[in-house]
This record gives C-alpha cells, sequence and structure tokens, in this order.
C-alpha cells in the first residue's frame, strides 16, 4: 500500500495555498490533531476488515485502487471542496470537468457532444434513459439478459417499458431474438453492452446498428465497464469493430472509477446530439448568477456534485491521457494479457473447463464434476479456500449455456451454474499470474480437485 505520495501532496497544498495568500490570516482554534489522530487511527484499524482490493492477489470483483495522482489531486480539491453544480462553488475545478469529459469525448471519436460527471454508472445510465424516455415516450427500452440489472431498475424508475433480450453461447445480446422483438414491439431504445459486468462480453454493436437503420430506434451504449478498452492494444477483430462503432451510437456510458483509475464515485454519460440539453432546462434564482457561461447544473440531473471528483479525473488524464499506444493503454493491455494468461492455464488444466474466451479482462470457469449442482457446490468451496490462502476470486452465478456441458458429459440438473470468476484487471496481475496460479492449484488440491 503506497503512502509515500503524501510527501507530494503537502508540496501542492502549499501552491494552493499562494493563491490565496492575500486573505487575512486564519488559523481553525478549535482543531484538535491528537484527537483527529486517535480516531482516524480507530478507523485505520476497523478498516482493516477489508479484502485487500490494492493487492494484485485481490482477483475477484471489479475493485480497483485508484491511481495515486487520482488520489492526490482528490485529497488536494477537498481542501477548497468544490461544488461542480454551479460556478459559483466551482469556478476551476467546473473548467477541469468539462475539459476532462471532453477528453473521454475524444477518445469515442466525439468533438461535438453535451455530457459531465455523475455520482456513478448508475446515475449516468438513469440520465441516458430518462432522455430516452423524452424522446420517445412510451417505447419499450431493450437490454440483454446479461446487461446490469440497474437498466430494469431504472426503467420501473422512470416508468418506462423495458423488456430483456436473450444472450447467445458467447454472452452476447442475440441478434436474432432482438430482431423478433422488434418486429412485434414498439421499441424507442436498444442498450447495448459494451462489458457486461459477469463475463464481459460485447453485444454486437455493428449488427444492432444495422438494424436501427430498419427500425429507426436509438442505442445507448452502456460501457461503464468496457468504453476505456477502446485505446487497449491486442483486442480480437470482432471486438475492435465493436470498439470503432461506437461513434455512432446515441449516448455512451463510461466509468473513470472502474478502469479510469478513479475513486468512488465518478461516472461519465455523452450524448452525441447536444440539443438534448433543452430537456435538463430549468430555472434557479440564487445558484446560476456569478457567469454568463454554462453551468453544468443545467446540463445534469444531480444538484451538488463534488468538484474533487472532476480534480482527481484532470489529474490523472493529464498525467496518463487515454490515448492508444500511450502508458494508460498499456495499463489496460496488460490487464487482458493477463487474462487471457489464466485463460490459458485454466483451459489447458483437465481439472477446470473454461466458457468463452475473455473478450476484455474477465475470466469464467467451473471445476468439473458429474452434474451442475456438484460443480456449483465445489465452486463455492474453492472460493472459499482460496481466500484462506489470500487469493480472492469471486462466485457468478451463469446461464449453463455458457459450457458446453453435454460435450464434456455432465448432467444438467439446473438452469445455472455457480461459476468462478477473476477480474484481472490491474496492470500488475500479470506479473502476478504465475503467484496466483500457486495458490489457486495448491487450494485446487485442498478440495481434492
Amino acid at each position: 500500500m503506497e503512502v509515500g505520495s503524501l510527501r507530494v501532496l503537502e508540496t501542492a497544498l502549499r501552491k494552493l495555498q499562494e493563491g490565496f495568500s492575500l486573505l487575512d490570516d486564519y488559523v481553525d482554534e478549535g482543531l484538535d490533531l491528537n484527537r483527529i489522530e486517535s480516531v482516524l487511527r480507530e478507523a485505520a484499524e476497523r478498516m482493516q476488515d477489508n479484502f485487500p482490493y490494492f493487492h494484485p492477489l485481490y482477483a475477484g470483483q471489479m475493485l480497483k485502487p485508484p491511481h495515486p495522482a487520482a488520489r492526490l489531486g482528490y485529497m488536494l480539491a477537498m481542501y477548497i471542496n468544490p461544488n461542480n453544480h454551479a460556478l459559483d462553488g466551482g469556478r476551476a475545478s467546473s473548467a477541469m470537468e468539462k475539459e476532462a469529459v471532453a477528453e473521454i469525448a475524444s477518445m469515442f471519436g466525439w468533438n461535438t457532444f453535451m455530457g459531465h460527471l455523475t455520482g456513478g454508472g448508475t446515475i449516468a445510465n438513469l440520465e441516458a434513459l430518462w432522455i430516452a424516455g423524452q424522446l420517445q415516450p412510451d417505447k419499450m427500452i431493450l437490454a440483454s439478459s446479461q446487461a446490469h440489472y440497474t437498466h430494469d431498475r431504472l426503467t420501473k424508475v422512470l416508468k418506462i417499458p423495458f423488456s430483456q433480450v436473450s444472450v447467445d453461447h458467447y454472452g452476447r445480446m442475440d441478434i436474432g431474438v432482438l430482431k423478433r422483438i422488434l418486429d412485434r414491439e414498439q421499441v424507442g431504445t436498444v442498450v447495448t453492452t459494451i462489458g457486461t459486468t459477469a463475463t464481459g462480453a460485447l453485444d454486437p454493436l455493428p449488427g444492432i446498428l444495422r438494424l436501427r437503420e430498419q427500425y429507426g430506434f436509438r442505442i445507448h451504449a452502456d460501457a461503464a465497464y468496457g468504453g476505456y478498452f477502446k485505446v487497449a492494444d491486442g483486442l480480437s477483430p470482432d471486438a475492435i469493430k465493436v470498439f470503432d462503432a461506437l461513434a455512432e451510437v446515441d449516448s455512451i456510458v463510461v466509468d473513470p472509477h472502474k478502469h479510469g483509475l478513479q475513486p468512488y464515485g465518478c461516472g461519465c454519460i455523452l450524448f452525441r446530439d447536444p440539443s438534448v440539453g433543452k430537456f435538463y432546462k430549468h430555472d434557479s434564482p440564487y445558484t446560476y448568477f456569478s457567469s454568463e457561461e454554462l453551468h453544468l447544473g443545467e446540463i445534469s440531473l444531480e444538484c451538488s456534485r463534488p468538484g474533487a471528483s472532476a480534480v482527481a479525473l484532470w489529474v490523472t488524464q493529464k498525467l496518463l491521457p487515454p490515448v492508444r499506444g500511450g502508458e494508460f493503454s498499456a495499463m489496460l493491455s496488460r490487464g487482458r494479457q493477463a487474462a487471457l494468461e489464466f485463460y490459458s492455464r485454466l483451459k489447458s488444466d483437465s481439472r477446470f473447463l473454461t466458457a468463452f474466451q475473455p473478450e476484455l479482462d474477465i475470466v469464467i470457469w467451473i471445476p468439473r464434476a458429474g452434474s451442475v449442482s456438484e460443480i456449483s457446490d465445489l465452486s463455492r468451496q474453492l472460493f472459499h479456500e482460496a481466500g484462506k490462502n489470500n487469493l480472492h476470486l469471486a462466485v457468478a452465478e451463469l446461464p449453463c449455456s455458457f459450457f458446453n456441458l453435454k460435450e464434456n458429459g455432465i448432467r444438467q440438473d439446473r438452469d445455472t451454474v455457480t461459476s468462478l470468476r477473476s477480474v484481472l484487471m490491474k496492470p500488475e496481475h500479470l506479473d502476478w499470474i504465475g503467484r496466483i496460479w500457486e495458490i489457486f492449484d495448491a487450494s485446487s488440491k485442498n478440495i481434492g480437485l
């Protein structure tokens, strides 16, 4: 756990302080650092009751520590605590948000757009679905059965009709099923998932775009997890086609607090057509008086919004621009390489059965056994045993169709199988695959595999 960078923060704070040197001296006389230190030490002890999300041996859920630059940028901004709702509360941080968001939009090939940061992917998707409902009221929204559950939940909040589209053997939206739904329903928006939460699968966006030409629906890309892979190297030809097609969708969500190296919560919503800003229009008698410039609160559903998130993102992108061939791109590529390496080891080991090859950096697999119920029990045992040995994986309940059970003589006595899942999203995971496999192999033997 890196703490040496705090010296850099002290230097930056002194620079920040210079900007307010003309103010009358002010000291908080009531500040008792000894008491604060005592409470912080207690909090630090309480926080030990966490999985080691920062360590390469944590290879379970989508949890990744923010880059040191992001942490420092966030802490620096917290000494001001700007509010990016209106320029009155965050002039500099609002400008930094606009610059950072423009850089993300540029990553997808958009120079003209409307967008801003949000408190996370859920709120970002809420705004996308809300705009979809405003533009095409009463028309249905579709998403795949492997899309994030937030779409089903949010359409209920918005009172918009919603239905799921089944997926193929690779966890991607089934184009044939989608077409049959389009033939019988009034569909306003199709949500394409660019990196499903469970497996990292990419919905077939090029084919969905062709259907849009025929049926005229909007396309929202939920790229909360996978969006940044637009600048990664080493993707499959099909994945490259999906990412190249993102420029043609109507709205995009991406989460900087996932692969963008940011603290929670930092999401981003982008609309290709800036005119959708008219749906956000509102009047405020007291927040928008200081400038004729656009206040970010005028194009967002959230009111108070943390300027610190914008500063952290701006600092990180200044250090590591999200462009192909750069240091940031190499970080993403290393995670994908780690996933392919781990997948290769699993695939060549007769004790395990893999699903499809990872499209991004998520690997799913199951231990071999006579039935799905036995496999599910073994998966849970292996999850707990690996955890005892400081290797933290994840489990996921997945459709049996993702695995070739019949061909491998496995009796399907359930519709879903408890699978093992590993998200190898840290660049360091590539260097640690050998150690991860060593612990995983020993843990497997300990439960009789």
